[in-house]
């Protein structure tokens, strides 16, 4: 079973701390499904400000988890010649449910998905849970793009 901790992502990533989202990632198949961790914890960066005395992770963090767990399963499944000097955008989201707030001191767990490829293009679908209980879904595409 192929498995990348921080370190690894953050090779294949452009983010970083307290960007860099995505703990671990396991359960690869090449290009096509991975499983990621993210460790809410009660000091992560978004805790003071969303929302005091009652933090919540915030749904646009949410997605961009699912963003960054489908760029690392996306990159590590490349040849690395052919993902060497680009990034991956985000360009559209069709759809995102939020079902169940996300609090910290826990470990979200994403399901992520490549749905399909065209070119640069890419569609995911992903599910986040936490301890098996549905907290969000989305869909959204991406695009490869070289670094400036």
């Amino acid at each position: 079973m192929t498995k990348l901790d921080k370190k690894q992502i953050a090779d294949l990533l452009p983010h970083r701390e307290p960007m860099l989202l995505i703990d671990e990632l396991y359960d690869i198949k090449k290009l096509s499904t991975a499983t990621a961790v993210v460790n809410v914890k009660k000091d992560s960066f978004f805790v003071q400000g969303h929302f005091p005395d009652n933090p919540v992770m915030p749904g646009v963090l949410i997605v961009e988890s699912f963003g960054q767990a489908a760029a690392a399963l996306t990159a590590h499944g490349l040849d690395k010649s052919t993902y060497e000097n680009k990034l991956v955008f985000l360009m559209g989201i069709e759809k995102a449910r939020f079902r169940n707030p996300v609090i910290p001191d826990c470990k979200l767990i994403l399901k992520i998905e490549a749905i399909r490829s065209h070119g640069r293009v890419w569609k995911y679908k992903g599910e986040a849970f936490v301890e098996n209980k549905k907290m969000a879904d989305a869909i959204w595409s991406a695009t490869i793009v070289d670094k400036k």
